[in-house]
């Protein structure tokens, strides 16, 4: 069945209930949330851009983090934008194809962001408990190929689910669903059918990505703490710990969250609160990565100053023959 002939029979779009029982007026909301967009682009795009411009940065843990940041940027620009414009209009609504798109997009991007952080603890364990052996086990091709892997780990498994949701029979016309963007429980609660079985496989699904993907990033970490508590150095040990620290608040958040909303049996019946934790995965997370994972780390500062020295320069530059033009002209 095509998506014309369910729209047909069924919606042909739905209408996003948004953030229920919140005090704030929605131009509060809508310049809050747009201030947390702009800082996560900025924050994401500056380490894509000093990833790709720095040699000093072409290695697999930057590689991996320039990719983390493009998966942030995507992610959030799936549901973001549209949300923000639903603050300024008065129909809140979302075509039917529209919403099914999203669906696939933010459900491809998520999982492959859980590959890719279990990609990465492993990379942090080769380099801290394996240095030797490090730069063979994580050549440039290795790296390649594992992080098309984690795009590939996201992209083909959410097809099935979402070629399912697109054919489920929603009897409203202007079904509301009850959250800001589409996402799986509020989708599956108002459809006019069973979808217990549907529910089932996405939770299979949801296990077996996000659960697998834990277990590695906290047997990674296991090892890397049992490495840095052997470090005799104790100054050694507080940089070390400082740094995975950090990074176990933002993959606890990550994950626990995510776990709260897919990794469940039934994900209708819980509709309620979800909107509350997907706040976590779409905007907080996003938000904090760039400054856990690079902009606190001494070399990508160091690789930001010189890009910005550069950029700088290259403005004067650009500046100085136009004024000396004008200072020809005059005499």
């Amino acid at each position: 069945m095509a998506l014309g002939e369910n729209q047909s029979s069924g919606a042909t779009e739905f209408i996003l209930a948004g953030f229920p029982n919140l005090n704030s007026t929605k131009t509060e909301l809508f310049f809050v949330f747009l201030l947390v967009y702009l800082l996560i682009l900025t924050g994401n795009m500056l380490i894509v851009g000093v990833v790709g411009a720095d040699t000093r940065l072409q290695t697999p843990m930057y590689f991996f983090l320039g990719n983390l940041s493009c998966l942030e940027i995507l992610l959030t620009s799936v549901i973001i934008p549209k949300m923000l414009s639903n603050f300024l209009s008065r129909q809140r609504t979302i075509s039917f194809a529209a919403c099914i798109i999203q669906f696939y997009f933010y459900f491809f991007l998520g999982a492959s962001e859980f590959l890719l952080l279990a990609v990465m603890s492993v990379d942090r364990y080769l380099a801290i408990c394996h240095p030797l052996h490090y730069p063979l086990l994580m050549n440039g091709a290795v790296c390649s190929q594992v992080v098309l892997a984690c795009w590939m780990g996201g992209l083909f498994p959410v097809l099935g689910p979402t070629v399912a949701v697109a054919l489920l029979p929603f009897c409203e016309q202007d079904a509301v669903v009850q959250h800001f963007f589409c996402d799986s429980g509020p989708l599956l609660r108002v459809a006019c059918t069973d979808t217990k079985k549907l529910e089932e496989t996405d939770f299979v699904l949801a296990s077996l990505v996000i659960v697998s993907s834990l277990m590695i990033t906290a047997v990674s970490y296991g090892h890397i703490v049992l490495a840095v508590l052997r470090i005799p150095s104790v100054s050694g040990r507080q940089k070390v710990f400082s740094t995975c620290t950090s990074h176990l608040i933002v993959v606890t958040l990550f994950y626990g969250s995510a776990i709260f909303l897919y990794v469940r049996p039934s994900q209708s019946g819980f509709v309620d609160t979800n909107w509350a934790v997907t706040v976590v995965t779409t905007f907080v997370t996003p938000l904090l990565n760039p400054f856990i994972y690079a902009l606190r780390n001494e070399c990508v500062k160091e690789a930001l100053k010189d890009m910005f020295r550069k950029v700088g320069a290259g403005f004067l530059g650009d500046l100085l023959p136009v004024k000396s033009f004008n200072r020809k002209t005059v005499k």
